[in-house]
């Protein structure tokens, strides 16, 4: 993001709030230079996790960061705004001091901060972005496992070459397969409480990646596999099935909207309203026409189960 997008702080909001709870005076600027230092943190964050992942996350984590900024603008408004309802008891004194809105100020208070650290949470949003897992919806997502299995297998390659070269030569400086600050961070490792054994790297490390990589090769075949399937579509009474695998969705038309029970069963088969697609719909999986076997209102009008429709066809 070149430029943050800063939203409005009511400074007078801000000054009543300070008046009303504190001896000491307001300083003009203060509260929107508070909220400027915790977003321009947020950019921070945002800016480090774009260099760490794909370009294609970054709008995303653009969007993270916008919301986070509209959103802290919203609640630090709103803090103010509760602040300044009821005065501090040390400001007016004890005398008819309204107890019954000082407890309602203090429940808006509980919401507010509450709403506060959601809000922080979109900092964590924003470094998980890109770090998750790759999804069958990525018309790539073949391609970025593939990426993903040859850095999996380099990695692999290169502790067995570690450990080797730790092995003949009982340390490792000058180390030809890590850099200068790779060798450093290692023998830190090596130095930690948790760190049993003398290998740099555990023979658990080696076990979960190589684990990893064979979970990546099944990945990548199924999704292979799945691009060569030939699914089919099938009318039944009142409609019409459509497999849709561009958008990876199993898509139900209805001619008309379906009746209250029939909506509280597709749900509950895991179909969701797409107002988009005009349709109800599920991610493309062989576990979509097993719940579509199950359902009785969008049986094939040939008297076949969808799921047998699939075998036919070479899609099951």
């Amino acid at each position: 993001m070149d430029t943050v997008k800063y939203y409005e702080i009511n400074e007078d909001a801000a000054r009543r709030a300070k008046e009303l709870n504190s001896f000491s005076e307001y300083k003009p600027g203060s509260a929107a230079a508070e909220y400027k230092t915790m977003v321009d943190r947020a950019a921070e964050v945002a800016e480090k996790q774009k260099a760490r992942v794909d370009p294609v996350y970054h709008e995303k984590i653009d969007r993270l960061l916008d919301t986070y900024s509209r959103r802290l603008a919203q609640n630090m408004n709103n803090e103010y705004a509760i602040d300044a309802r009821v005065p501090s008891v040390l400001i007016c004194g004890p005398a008819n001091f309204p107890t019954r809105k000082k407890e309602k100020q203090n429940a808006a208070r509980d919401r507010n901060m509450q709403e506060w650290r959601e809000i922080q949470g979109i900092l964590d949003k924003i470094r998980g972005v890109g770090t998750g897992g790759i999804s069958a919806d990525d018309p790539d997502a073949v391609g970025k496992l593939k990426t993903k299995l040859e850095n999996l297998e380099e990695s692999q390659e290169t502790m067995k070459l570690v450990n080797s070269y730790f092995r003949e030569k009982g340390t490792l400086d000058g180390c030809p397969f890590l850099t200068a600050e790779q060798i450093e961070a290692l023998k830190a490792d090596m130095a930690a409480n948790w760190h049993y054994g003398k290998a740099p790297y555990l023979p658990w490390q080696l076990s979960n990646n190589g684990a990893e990589i064979r979970r990546v090769k099944q990945r990548i075949e199924e999704l292979e596999r799945k691009a060569e399937a030939v699914y089919v579509g099938w009318e039944f009474d009142g409609g019409y099935v459509e497999p849709n695998k561009t958008d990876n969705r199993l898509r139900i038309f209805f001619d008309e909207k379906p009746d209250e029970a029939t909506r509280s069963e597709l749900k509950s088969s895991g179909f969701k309203w797409s107002p988009k697609a005009g349709a109800w719909q599920r991610q493309l999986t062989a576990n979509a026409f097993h719940a579509a076997d199950r359902l009785a209102c969008i049986q094939p009008l040939t008297g076949e189960k969808p799921t047998e429709l699939q075998r036919k066809h070479g899609g099951g």
